[in-house]
């Protein structure tokens, strides 16, 4: 029989009346760790045995924990024995949930007896209620990942912070959700007579000297709803009875144009380099996905779980590189590795009558961008000019053929062949022949708007002025923007006023 006791989380004050007469009861006790306050305050006769030196051998928590836990096996297959953890045994102790698992697999008995954990004392010393949608987490586990799966509209309680390195750890990671000057709470040795409450700031939690083993972190929520999951009950509320008839209205079909419109929004922020316009152009765009992903839901037809399951997914299998055993030395690599894994993931597929190899292009993209992803899709498969020097033959020949070109019809036809052989010829540079337009118009745009204010100043009208003048003032336009030393932008009309 293995029984595992609950310490408490502070002095022998906090351990329960039932832990304390089996010890008492005992000759006996295994400790986890003797670094424990209650420890100094047990009953003077016990024989105490703690694991404390294999912290100092190992060199992680995770051997460490794994080689407490054989330990404890390989004791309790002699005879009975009790091992004391601090604080509830099934809060934060890894070594536990390692006993009893191994326990059961050797036919060993185990008996818990629990404890008060660090939570309670800590919740006391905030004044807060676990049940206003408190998330637990071990700082450990927090501290080692990159976008934490927290949500930030609910009070979030972190354990173990034992050492101002693994703060500066978890400031970091939570630096990635809330921002730097959000307030924050350390609190140390809850429930004991040196318990602290210290208030700061977020980025500061690693520069407090009272941080250790007894160490936990509070972070309130954020003032505004940040999650996806309160985004997705907006559209939900919405969309209901109730809600707002124009979204109750709407269709995935109906929603298409707005789709659309708010994607080239988010562009144009891109273009304009401006982060603030970017973030509420996403904003826009996020509505929509998560809109299409609700009337999906009320066809039962998929989740917005289902989508972020999905991408998640696809993510993590096409990168083995990264979550997987796969070596790259280059993105070219990358790419390689990806157009792979899709046609493995199509060969998993049910086989198709006929699939052309330009499936997969969305019709709905636009024609510049559309027409260069059918042409790379028919250039892998190795139909396309040998070099680059057919296809500036091929934009002579079909720039030749709209100069002969006769009445609306055949001028749209020729024109199209032209901006199609433009497309391949970006694909054989490797530019993007869609955004090499956008900076080119964005460009033209602010030469224009410069020779505007030039003529406005100068008392100038466009009647006025030759095709000589005309070109000389663009040239001029030109000069400028380029001795401004700043890239050519459509001019903010806003500056006049």
């Amino acid at each position: 029989m293995i029984t595992i006791v609950g310490l408490g989380p502070g002095d022998a004050g906090l351990i329960t009346r039932q832990a304390w007469h089996l010890l008492s009861a005992a000759d006996t006790v295994y400790l986890r760790t003797a670094r424990h306050p209650a420890v100094a305050e047990l009953p003077s006769h016990l024989q105490l045995h703690s694991f404390d030196a294999i912290y100092d051998s190992a060199e992680q928590f995770e051997e460490v924990y794994s080689q407490i836990a054989a330990e404890v096996l390989r004791l309790a297959a002699a005879g009975d024995l009790i091992y004391a953890v601090p604080g509830n045994p099934f809060v934060g102790e890894s070594t536990v949930a390692a006993v009893v698992s191994g326990a059961a697999e050797a036919g060993i008995a185990t008996r818990v007896i629990a404890g008060l954990s660090f939570i309670e004392p800590t919740l006391a010393a905030l004044g807060v209620d676990a049940l206003d949608g408190m998330q637990l987490y071990d700082a450990i586990e927090i501290a080692g990942l990159l976008y934490p799966p927290v949500n930030p509209d609910a009070p979030l309680l972190l354990g173990q912070v034992y050492s101002r390195a693994l703060a500066n750890d978890l400031k970091l990671a939570l630096l990635s959700i809330y921002p730097a000057e959000h307030p924050a709470v350390l609190v140390h040795a809850a429930g004991g007579a040196g318990e602290v409450v210290e208030r700061l700031a977020l980025y500061e939690i690693d520069r407090s000297d009272r941080v250790d083993h007894l160490t936990s972190l509070y972070v309130p929520p954020l003032p505004l709803k940040s999650d996806l999951s309160a985004l997705a009950e907006t559209v939900a509320v919405l969309r209901g009875p109730g809600g707002c008839p124009w979204d109750q209205e709407q269709t995935p079909l109906s929603m298409r144009g707005g789709f659309l419109e708010e994607a080239y929004e988010a562009l144009a922020a891109l273009d304009a380099d401006d982060s603030l316009n970017l973030r509420e152009e996403l904003g826009d765009l996020l509505y929509h996905i998560v809109m299409q992903a609700q009337m999906a839901a009320e066809a039962g037809d998929f989740t917005l779980s289902d989508v972020i399951a999905g991408i998640e997914t696809k993510l993590k299998r096409r990168h083995p590189h990264v979550w997987g055993d796969w070596q790259v030395s280059n993105s070219a690599d990358v790419l390689r590795n990806w157009e792979i894994l899709k046609q493995q993931e199509k060969a998993d597929r049910p086989a198709e009558p006929f699939e052309s190899k330009l499936h997969g292009v969305p019709q709905a993209l636009p024609a510049l961008v559309r027409s260069q992803k059918i042409q790379a899709k028919a250039a892998a498969t190795g139909f396309d000019w040998p070099d680059i020097g057919g296809v500036y033959d091929k934009l002579a020949e079909e720039v030749g053929e709209l100069r002969q070109a006769a009445g609306p019809d055949e001028l749209r036809l020729e024109l199209g062949d032209v901006l199609f052989v433009v497309a391949n010829l970006a694909q054989w540079l490797g530019v993007e022949a869609e955004i090499a337009l956008r900076e080119a118009n964005e460009r033209f745009t602010a030469r224009f708007q410069l020779i505007e204010r030039l003529m406005a100043g100068r008392g100038l009208e466009w009647a006025a002025l030759s095709f000589a003048e005309m070109d000389a003032l663009w040239e001029e336009a030109k000069a400028t923007l380029a001795r401004s030393g700043v890239p050519d932008k459509v001019v903010d009309e806003s500056a006049d006023s």
